[in-house]
């Protein structure tokens, strides 16, 4: 892979986090936005469902594709084209809200726009990390990365997002396209090429023999493809539970659209505190516990916040699960960072979203099934933390025999990046 030079690390990755801060403000205003407005249009559970689901359809379209395209072009350069195709796209749902004209579907059809060209800023900027930390450490710099998206995402664009809904329906929407608009911006100023390889044409049989190197190395290497099955189990039984949240909070909870953000607020405090205690945990308790303990801490709050009714305790135990997820969502990344080749990183990583990220649609639209059949929220919520539990056991099980769960030298490949893996 070429990278930048080593020196100047640092500051190459606060233009990398400056530019995600701003993306995942704008992103979080959006995510808390889009459910609120597509409640003004229905309360049917499948069709909120489906809204979620339509967000995260392109991972599992096209994911890997958008892994091998990120192995093959200036990495710097497709996130700055992706977040202005999502200020685009959001800046035209602004204008139709504000007329007056939208429909479920128009909300659809964004949320697929928008969708399709996070696989690109976001396999992107995970594939870029490595080249600009140089010999810094990871573990720190993806804690630092998942703090930008807790603190933009929900800490802030949370409360945001549904305070300026209630003022006027458009605004959310004005602030989501200016956050992508400044995040592509911002990007201008990382110098260097952050090429997988040499740039060459991008042709459609070299990526089909490239999508298969990344799926053949992932086959090749057990403790990573044991990784993608716990990781696509958990994202696919917690979705069942989060794509129902803003129907949790405004049915079960009696939340109004203006403090529903501020239900995620404090979930973006857990959040916070996951990203910032994690590092010291892996070095203390080793990584299989943080993985494994976490799974099961996000079982207790979802299965808590399906027994309460008080928005003080629902908005805490969601607290709970964020600091958990974003704990063991470290652990994966450094996990991921340490063990692939930098040049097939990108294709790898389309892989593994494609089967973690792509287990959402299917998770959201089971979800706003249960829902229905259920008649509550809440329950969904209780099924889903009972599920998450048993995932965590399956975790431990099924990792334990691996430097996962061995503090003995040969755990070595997990603390040293080695590009030849």
């Amino acid at each position: 892979m070429t990278e930048a030079r080593n020196d100047g690390g640092g500051r190459r990755l606060r233009w990398l986090l400056t530019s995600s801060a701003a993306s995942h403000l704008g992103d979080g205003i959006g995510k808390v936005a889009l459910p609120l407005l597509a409640t003004t249009l229905t309360r049917d559970p499948v069709l909120i469902a489906g809204l979620s689901a339509t967000q995260f359809l392109p991972w599992l379209l096209f994911a890997a594709v958008a892994g091998a395209l990120v192995d093959r072009i200036d990495r710097r350069r497709a996130m700055i084209v992706a977040n202005t195709a999502r200020a685009a796209a959001v800046g035209a749902l602004a204008v139709l809200v504000a007329a007056g004209g939208m429909s479920i579907w128009l909300v659809y059809l964004t949320a697929l726009i928008i969708g399709t060209a996070e696989t690109i800023a976001d396999s992107a900027a995970n594939a870029l990390i490595p080249a600009v930390v140089g010999d810094g450490s990871l573990d720190a710099a993806n804690s630092k990365l998942q703090a930008c998206e807790i603190v933009g995402q929900t800490f802030l664009g949370g409360p945001v997002g549904s305070l300026t809904f209630a003022l006027f329906a458009a605004f959310p929407f004005i602030l989501n396209s200016a956050g992508f608009a400044i995040a592509a911006a911002v990007l201008l100023g990382l110098a260097g090429t952050y090429r997988g390889k040499a740039e060459t044409p991008v042709e459609p049989a070299k990526l089909r023999t490239e999508l298969a190197d990344g799926l053949r190395w992932l086959r090749r290497h057990p403790l990573l493809l044991r990784l993608v099955v716990v990781a696509g189990l958990l994202s696919l039984v917690s979705e069942l539970a989060q794509a129902q949240l803003v129907l949790y909070a405004l049915e079960d909870l009696h939340l109004s659209d203006a403090t529903f953000g501020f239900f995620a607020f404090v979930g973006g405090i857990g959040g916070l505190l996951g990203a910032g205690v994690a590092p010291r945990l892996v070095r203390t308790i080793g990584r299989l516990p943080v993985v494994t303990g976490g799974i099961a801490c996000c079982g207790l709050g979802f299965g808590g916040m399906g027994l309460v009714r008080s928005p003080v305790a629902g908005a805490a135990l969601f607290g709970l699960f964020a600091a958990a997820v974003v704990a063991v969502n470290v652990v994966l990344a450094t996990a991921r960072h340490t063990l692939v080749p930098g040049e097939l990183l990108g294709r790898v990583l389309g892989v593994w979203r494609t089967v973690v990220w792509g287990a959402i649609p299917l998770g959201a639209l089971l979800g706003g099934v249960l829902t229905e059949r259920l008649g509550s929220a809440a329950r969904t919520f209780a099924v889903s933390g009972v599920a998450m539990l048993v995932i965590a056991a399956f975790a431990f099980g099924a990792l334990r025999r691996g430097p996962l769960g061995d503090k003995s030298d040969s755990a070595a490949a997990l603390t040293h990046h080695d590009p030849g893996l």
